[in-house]
């Protein structure tokens, strides 16, 4: 395969295309991995298609996953046979169209009841025959002595065994920005840091939004044939805003979830397999996954009300993951050991009722809603199913007329941007950030100026060129959180980093504040844990 080009843009020039005036088939708003999935399969299908979102990509939920493709095992557990087999199919298909951002991943599932070695493993079989031809690797059975082969670290009292099963991995911020890219290559029009401050309605139909430079404050009318609101777990204030243009009130479809994971160094979990607990003291499911260099350690699954940009963990949630954590690893973190701690929002979405107020039994899929001023909003879902779910909006849009057939979805076969074959990939999550990230777009960021100064982390002066350049980035924060994801795995390091990075933002963007000592302060709120 041949390495492309990379698409370069300078965001006046994006600016000066939005001002053009144009009715835009479809109009995103909400750049995580809903809506880039969905300007992805628009813009591939040839519709004229504009996205634009108040932050930077991914900056919310779609970059704060605990990096898994999978199926889902804890659904299949719930009886949900249907979603497990589609997120399976889409497993596959992921780790096909970006082998350089998602890779197969070994899980074993220790038991210390006799009980558990043919219960779990009924289940990881059957887990196992729903990926049919596509799967990754046959479910196997290792005595305690073969499990503590590959995990010494585990606890041996009372160890029975262990179960290991197939699934995925992958670096989700940089997997949307290869959504977004591959998207503009195919005519989208995407913007990050472009508020949407008002929805306009021509006789009670959503006709377009006013959207807002937020570096500028330049105001753009952006009109559309077809308005999605796909901003996570802030769709309910879109909907808001839609319902009160025709005089009536919506009610809120999101019932948020939090989730946190604590990232510590690699030798906490020797080997290159992940730990998996599906039945904690609680009930929720424990993972302890390798990635890039750290090991990740998560999640949990708390209600919450407020829809803060930079949650907090609770007191809770992180003496829940320290005190499981010790009962299967001999030596198991403490406070001391995190380098870095954060927390994504699930836009989970309410069933009818909701009385519980738990989160457990809520709804893991999507839902694709239509009001009557024709603004559809999607939300739910989990980054493995992104492609499906972009083929089911806009199967609702064509189905209520809002767009026309114009071909039928082409992403299951597309290779996304820096996509690449004949080259090893195996080991990419298990490596410190690399250029292997970046699959056959390397030579291009070795031909950069600073390819050869290594800032730290793995990081080099070329990497944070090219992210300005081709990736979008626009400040110290964009680079070191989501396109070489140091603040998520070492938040000290970024924190140390950030006056070098600034100067080379600065230089590729003259007169743009970098944000140097406001990524700074983020960097300790990612060290700062609850009291």
């Amino acid at each position: 395969m041949t390495p492309t080009t990379p698409l370069k843009t300078t965001r006046a020039e994006l600016l000066d295309k939005l001002a053009e005036p144009k009715t835009y088939d479809l109009a995103i708003i909400g750049g995580g991995a809903t809506g880039l999935g969905l300007a992805l399969d628009a813009a591939a299908r040839g519709f004229s298609v504009v996205l634009i979102d108040a932050t930077d990509f991914a900056k919310g939920t779609s970059s704060r996953s605990t990096k898994l493709v999978h199926g889902g095992v804890r659904y299949l557990a719930q009886g949900n046979i249907s979603l497990v087999y589609e997120a399976l199919h889409e497993r596959t298909t992921l780790l096909h169209n970006a082998p350089h951002l998602a890779q197969p991943l070994a899980f074993v599932l220790p038991c210390y009841r006799y009980w558990e070695l043919p219960f779990y493993g009924a289940g990881l079989i059957l887990y196992d025959a729903l990926s049919g031809n596509r799967s990754l690797g046959r479910t196997r059975f290792w005595g305690a002595k073969q499990t503590l082969e590959h995990l010494p670290n585990l606890h041996t009292v009372d160890l029975k065994g262990a179960i290991k099963y197939w699934d995925g991995q992958f670096d989700d911020a940089r997997l949307a920005l290869a959504l977004a890219r591959t998207a503009a290559q195919r005519g989208a029009l995407l913007l990050n840091y472009c508020s949407a401050i008002e929805l306009t309605h021509t006789n009670g139909k959503i006709t377009g939004l006013l959207a807002q430079d937020n570096e500028t404050q330049q105001t753009y009318q952006i009109n559309a044939k077809c308005v999605v609101n796909a901003t996570g777990v802030w769709v309910d204030a879109l909907r808001e805003k839609d319902q009160a243009a025709a005089g009536s009130r919506s009610t809120d479809m999101v019932a948020p979830s939090q989730g946190v994971h604590v990232v510590v160094d690699r030798d906490f979990l020797a080997g290159d397999h992940a730990i998996i607990v599906p039945h904690t003291a609680d009930g929720r499911v424990l993972f302890a996954v390798p990635w890039l260099g750290k090991v990740i350690i998560g999640t949990t699954d708390t209600p919450r009300h407020d829809l803060s940009r930079e949650p907090d963990p609770f007191s809770e949630e992180l003496e829940f993951i320290l005190r499981e954590s010790a009962r299967y690893l001999t030596r198991a973190p403490t406070r001391a050991d995190i380098k870095s701690i954060w927390v994504g929002l699930r836009p989970l979405v309410k069933p009818p009722k909701d009385e519980s107020g738990s989160t457990k039994k809520i709804s893991r899929e999507h839902t694709v809603l239509i009001s009557q001023s024709n603004m559809v909003t999607v939300t739910g879902g989990k980054w493995t199913t992104y492609r499906a779910m972009a083929q089911d909006v806009l199967k609702h849009c064509i189905q209520a007329k809002l767009l026309p057939a114009l071909s039928p979805c082409v992403t299951a076969d597309l290779a996304l941007v820096g996509a690449q074959s004949g080259q090893d990939v195996a080991h990419a999550m298990y490596e410190a950030p690399s250029l292997l990230a970046y699959g056959d777009e390397g030579p291009h960021i070795q031909a950069l100026p600073g390819a050869d100064r290594v800032l730290g982390g793995g990081l080099t002066e070329a990497m944070v060129r090219f992210a300005v350049r081709y990736e979008y980035a626009r400040s110290v924060e964009d680079v070191l959180a989501r396109r070489a994801r140091l603040l998520f795995l070492d938040a000290k390091l970024a924190h140390s980093m950030a006056d070098t990075v600034g100067e080379i933002v600065a230089q590729e963007l003259p007169g743009q504040d970098p944000g140097t000592e406001a990524f700074k302060t983020l960097a300790l709120h990612y060290l700062t844990l609850p009291a």
